[in-house]
């Protein structure tokens, strides 16, 4: 008999979104923009009470794309990049012909190194005579990145940071939400992500005329005439009614969501920190507290007997059970074989010997067991 597949990290739906939903439904207002995105939006604004503005888009790709287009970037302009992170961080780099400078993570956090941060634009500025026009920092699995530091540099040089909090709806650093603290910051919605809109994403500025510019570029940069005037390249990127209504109903629950993907956390380091060459990604210390969207580990198999991560991978597969590797580092994917890198291999370590272990706020205590169990087995 095949046991119940288990999921890395699948939407959980409250009982608020079909109320919300069906709002939409009663209006006939399913397209793009509507009361359901206005009141969504506000609904982060109050969540995050930074004086901070909200657009509400259709994923978190195009927040970054606009943050980059808002910021002026263009042909030839070099964008520093997190190594560690999904490729949507940087795809949009490529989008406007700019090129990506991927830099390294430190083991503190598994974001970006600071150091290598400052290396990294030093050695841009010698080689080109120009300084990068960006950087993009990006908390890895709802960790937050150590912030005042990487803002240090950037203020150094005078270059705004776009924050790349996809996966940190939740997450805080020295007390501050993550999404308000970069010059513009960005969230994503994904169905795997800690609320759903299912599929979609947001661009956050404490400048009100960031966001509204945003808002018309997103909105294929019509102007408010009573014809159709457009003055400026525009995309099709605003969040639809029905997909804001999903999320008014997830934001009712997501300090609930964030307080079970925590306690997940918990369980399995409780269960499995015991093992020798089992590591977790944790808060290095009380500055960082995240949401811990995603519980990852690191196998050292100097210390299991030869077991590997990808070992644990196959067994878990074998019992239904899903997971996955850590990011496969940007400066090794085909893609991006031409851009500059810098580092001294943390991210490659992390993607050799990682592993992300079923993290979705659905999961029961019992589905917990399960996972665990058969990581002990196998470490065994």
């Amino acid at each position: 008999m095949n046991k119940k597949q288990i999921h890395l990290s699948i939407a959980d739906m409250g009982t608020s979104e079909e109320y919300f939903i069906q709002k939409a439904f009663i209006t006939n207002w399913i397209t793009t923009g509507g009361p359901n995105v206005d009141d969504f939006e506000e609904d982060l604004e109050e969540f995050f009470d930074e004086s901070v503005h909200v657009a509400a888009l259709n994923s978190g790709t195009s927040a970054i794309h606009l943050a980059l287009i808002l910021l002026g970037i263009g042909n030839g302009d070099e964008v520093i990049c997190q190594d560690f992170t999904f490729a949507a961080t940087a795809f949009p780099i490529l989008y406007l012909n700019a090129k990506p400078v991927f830099v390294d993570s430190e083991m503190k956090t598994w974001n970006m190194s600071p150091i290598y941060l400052k290396k990294a634009i030093e050695k841009r500025f010698n080689k080109t005579g120009k300084l990068p026009k960006a950087i993009i920092p990006v908390h890895a699995y709802g960790m937050p990145a150590d912030m005042d530091e990487i803002n240090a540099v950037a203020n150094d040089y005078n270059i705004p940071v776009i924050e790349d909090a996809a996966a940190a709806l939740g997450s805080m650093y020295k007390r501050k939400k993550c999404g308000t603290l970069g010059n513009i910051s960005i969230l994503s919605f994904n169905g795997n992500k800690i609320i759903t809109t299912a599929g979609g994403g947001a661009i956050i500025s404490k400048d009100e005329r960031i966001i509204k510019q945003a808002k018309l570029l997103a909105s294929q940069a019509r102007e408010n005439t009573n014809f159709y005037s457009h003055q400026q390249t525009g995309y099709n990127y605003r969040l639809s009614n029905i997909c804001a209504a999903i999320g008014r109903g997830q934001m009712i629950v997501l300090p609930e969501r964030i307080e079970r993907r925590r306690k997940i956390n918990q369980y399995y380091r409780k269960r499995l920190e015991i093992i020798e060459g089992v590591n977790f990604q944790k808060e290095p210390n009380r500055k960082f507290y995240s949401n811990y969207w995603m519980t990852t580990i690191t196998v050292d198999q100097r210390k299991t007997g030869g077991v590997t991560a990808n070992d644990i991978q196959l067994a878990l597969e074998k019992e239904n059970i899903e997971s996955r590797p850590l990011w496969n580092p940007m400066h090794r994917q085909i893609v991006f074989s031409n851009s500059p890198f810098y580092g001294d291999g943390t991210s490659e370590h992390l993607f050799k010997n990682g592993l992300c272990l079923p993290s979705g706020s659905i999961l029961t205590d019992k589905e917990l067991r399960r996972v665990a169990n058969v990581i002990k087995r196998t470490l065994k």
